[in-house]
């Protein structure tokens, strides 16, 4: 059986695609108005050669019929807006809580579309921001110890000595320890093998900014973990921050920023405690679909297949 004749045969004539309300309008936006819920998820996606859109979910559909509310190409604000208000006022007033990682423009648009909404922070996206900054000091020290290490290569060289280079007790040198400890600092320690314990208590005796750091990330993870009220959290949190505070070094200076600025919807995870983590697992499904397909080159086409099965 020919597969793509097959397939051009369900576009054509078996599927009622050609008859498809949102035809007209697929290629810049599709709207499910009826799937929205008290819980909204906003996101974006990479949908055919780096084209991006918003994706609006209900995470009460389970990545199901229900889940789909809007897919709008772009991620412009106002577009965005103009799509989402098309849904009439009183039934974006039952929103209660918008869940979205900490772009600006996310927030902007859940602000103005769903005004009896409060917005939540996606905790883990906190979380990696924290660990991206660590990971920047980390690469800090590995370029001192490049620099280290270019200057002993020519001292020998100039000695007209062979070069030796330095190694740790577990046989990793300057360079090495460094590269190999990127995993280890993203790690919870009771997830760490014998020989990245070992690693791990190198790198600390001779970083200590690398430890206090380390540990910073795991008060940060015990506290989005632990059952408390927000009163508690915001307590913590700011206990927190004056911790990360002493932390000279620019991008922890970043983090610090980024609290200021998303203080109250960092927060308010502990409310409910929900995160975005279904709109990203909506998007992996979307890329699923795409790879099963070996691509998108008929948008309408595909937004049509995605509408049957999840909107």
């Amino acid at each position: 059986m020919d597969g793509s004749n097959l397939s051009r045969q369900y576009k054509e004539f078996i599927s009622d695609f050609r008859q498809w309300p949102q035809l007209d309008h697929a290629q810049e936006w599709i709207l499910y108005k009826h799937n929205i819920g008290s819980v909204v998820c906003i996101d974006e996606t990479v949908l055919s050669c780096g084209e991006l859109y918003t994706v609006v979910t209900n995470p009460s559909g389970h990545g199901g019929p229900g889940t789909l509310i809007a897919m709008i190409k772009g991620t412009d604000a106002e577009t965005v807006i103009g799509v989402l208000e098309k849904i009439g006022l009183n039934k974006r007033k039952t929103v209660r809580e918008v869940t979205l990682d900490l772009s600006p423009t996310m927030m902007k648009i859940a602000r103005r579309v769903f005004p009896k909404a409060y917005l939540t922070n996606d905790r883990f996206h906190v979380q990696r921001l924290f660990y991206e900054a660590i990971d920047d000091l980390r690469i800090t020290y590995r370029w001192m110890a490049r620099d280290q290490e270019n200057e002993e290569v020519r001292k020998c060289r100039d000695n007209k000595e062979q070069y030796i280079p330095f190694r740790y007790r577990n046989g990793d040198t300057r360079r090495q320890l460094l590269a190999r400890a990127k995993h280890i600092l993203t790690k919870n320690r009771v997830n760490w093998t014998e020989s990245q314990k070992l690693r791990a208590e190198i790198i600390f005796e001779n970083y200590p900014d690398l430890r206090y750091a380390y540990q910073l990330a795991q008060e940060l993870t015990d506290i989005y973990n632990s059952r408390i009220s927000v009163d508690k959290a915001r307590t913590m949190l700011a206990r927190w921050y004056d911790a990360v505070e002493a932390m000279d070094f620019g991008p922890f200076q970043t983090v610090l920023n980024t609290f200021r600025n998303h203080y109250q919807t960092i927060l308010n995870f502990f409310v409910n405690r929900d995160t975005n983590a279904f709109a990203e697992s909506f998007n992996s499904k979307l890329k699923a679909f795409r790879n099963q397909f070996r691509g998108v080159r008929d948008i309408p086409f595909f937004l049509y297949r995605l509408e049957k099965l999840t909107a």
